[in-house]
């Protein structure tokens, strides 16, 4: 439903403006030209704004797309490129039948700031050869950059450089202070113009192909489609990831936008389906550009159209002019737009939070610089895990605690203290008893002496799996035989069944030493030291 469509036009040419330079220098530095960008940012952004599940993204060539492309396309050539994306297509509408969609809200926050931190720490690496208007060469980012800055520092020139640090100052400072201003296309026009104006020595994008391309189907390398599975399957789950946080980012920046996750997978898939057709490059959602669609008054699926409508018309008309455009200035967007993907606040704000978030956000962002980005992704959920079994160990507690709360009156305390003279004691069990915190919470229980019998109050027991049951089964199992009755209350009913599997009803003394409250189980304890004499004492 198109609510106002003059503030979908306006909005629209506005993305269509950021998004020219930002198509260029993706389709540059994934290697298969610029051209490939633009017609990404065309096809793609098509199909997704009609077919996806948010009224309000934006699609097209991305950065951290770009990271994983490179390899595809030293190891593959660009037919392996667009095989590639056609196979991610598929998964991706595999994904969204199966309902995978709402599972990514699931990913921890300090994953996805170190994933996003590691993303834009390498799409800066990028462009150190084109910022210095040198060649590198190695088998990962870092690598190339070094090899790139060795190289110009044995035959150093500023030019190139001087274009960059321009362009990255004029978008950092038009963002600031005139956050409506397209500094990106301004910047760009700036450069170009001073380039030709002066006829400076510096490397250009070169010609554009004449037209849109027709669609036709990539040459499959049918030999080495085995070995295009997995870089298929990380392409797929890249676009997912980066369009459903993307997503997530456009409904809490509109008042009324709630996204579908599994339908903008089916968009995303048809999306990567198409854009090989037309050489065009594997897409997905991007977050700079969804932003800037909202922030501009978007209100429907028209604006997102409008925007692949307006770089159309840039490739069919304007595509020598596009060609004059010098690549340093291509490599100054990209620095400028690394540098805003960081959320320096949401970052400190981690990294004080605590040690486990702190490393987690640190490792996924090394990890994502150092291999690629669907492990990073994976060890940072599986470390971000580790974090929270930490954390949730701490928290299973085994104390005692007064039977009327921790305020009891002085009467209380009194009952407290004659429990003791009789060698009952009662301890509650709090938070959960799994497998990382079962050993730690009731260590304690081993330990005691003096007590003939052992009131384990259970209702506060949050979550209890096959380890805590096992470990509570052979706690008693030696309490019992030291001679040291355990009796169990308020056990929930969601805990019998594990419970009960584990035999730790079984490990009771008696069946009748399970209550379903603490005060029937203090009264049969005292019954039972009353009837039951000690075995210290029988020996004697």
């Amino acid at each position: 439903m198109l609510h106002s469509p003059r503030r979908d036009l306006v909005a629209g040419l506005t993305v269509g403006v950021v998004a020219l330079p930002l198509a260029l220098g993706f389709g540059i530095s994934s290697g298969l030209g610029a051209g490939a960008g633009l017609v990404t940012a065309v096809v793609a952004g098509i199909a997704a704004a009609l077919l996806g599940g948010s009224s309000l993204q934006v699609t097209g060539p991305t950065g951290a797309m770009t990271v994983v492309l490179i390899p595809i396309v030293a190891s593959f050539g660009a037919p392996g490129v667009l095989v590639v994306g056609l196979l991610a297509g598929l998964v991706l509408l595999a994904m969204a039948v199966a309902g995978l969609g709402t599972y990514v809200r699931f990913i921890p926050l300090p994953v996805v700031e170190g994933f996003t931190l590691g993303i834009a720490l390498i799409i800066a690496l990028q462009q150190v050869p084109l910022a210095l208007g040198t060649t590198g060469s190695g088998d990962h980012v870092y690598a190339t950059a070094t090899s790139s800055a060795l190289a110009w520092l044995r035959d150093p020139h500023g030019l190139a450089p001087l274009m960059t640090l321009a362009v990255v100052a004029v978008m950092l400072l038009g963002s600031r202070f005139r956050p409506g201003l397209p500094a990106s296309l301004l910047a760009v026009v700036l450069a170009t113009g001073a380039a030709e104006l002066f006829h400076l020595d510096v490397a250009r994008i070169g010609a554009l192909p004449s037209g849109f391309p027709a669609p036709r189907l990539p040459a499959v390398p049918w030999a080495q489609l085995p070995d295009l599975l997995l870089p298929a399957l990380a392409v797929a789950v890249l676009a997912a990831l980066e369009s459903l946080l993307s997503a997530s980012v456009a409904d809490a920046m509109s008042v009324s936008e709630r996204h579908d996750p599994d339908r903008e997978l089916f968009g995303q898939g048809v999306a990567n389906l198409v854009s090989p057709l037309f050489g065009g490059l594997p897409a997905t959602a991007a977050i700079a550009r969804t932003a800037v669609n909202v922030r501009s008054g978007a209100t429907s699926r028209l604006a997102s159209v409008v925007h692949a409508v307006f770089l159309l018309l840039v490739v069919l008309l304007l595509a020598p002019l596009v060609g004059r455009i010098p690549l340093a200035a291509l490599a100054g967007v990209l620095v400028a737009t690394a540098l805003r993907m960081v959320e320096v606040g949401s970052v400190r704000t981690l990294l004080h939070a605590g040690r486990g978030d702190a490393v987690v956000l640190l490792g996924t962002a090394a990890a994502t610089v150092a291999l690629d980005l669907v492990t990073a992704v994976v060890l940072g959920v599986v470390a971000a895990g580790a974090v929270a079994l930490r954390r949730m160990a701490r928290s299973a507690v085994l104390e005692q605690v007064p039977l009327s709360g921790e305020d009891a009156p002085a009467a209380h305390e009194v009952e407290e203290h004659a429990l003791l003279d009789e060698h009952i004691v009662a301890y509650r069990l709090d938070g959960p008893l799994f497998f990382a915190a079962a050993h730690r919470a009731l260590l304690e229980l081993s330990t005691l002496s003096d007590v003939r019998v052992v009131v384990l109050r259970m209702s506060h027991v949050a979550a209890v799996d096959v380890t805590g049951a096992s470990v509570l089964r052979d706690t008693i199992t030696r309490l019992e035989q030291r001679g040291v009755t355990v009796v169990l209350s308020g056990v929930r009913d969601q805990h019998a069944g594990v419970l009960g599997a584990l035999g730790v009803f079984a490990s009771l003394a008696h069946e009748g030493h399970l209550f379903a409250s603490t005060p029937d189980a203090i009264r049969h304890a005292r019954l039972h030291v009353a009837r039951v004499p000690h075995p210290a004492e029988v020996s004697g």
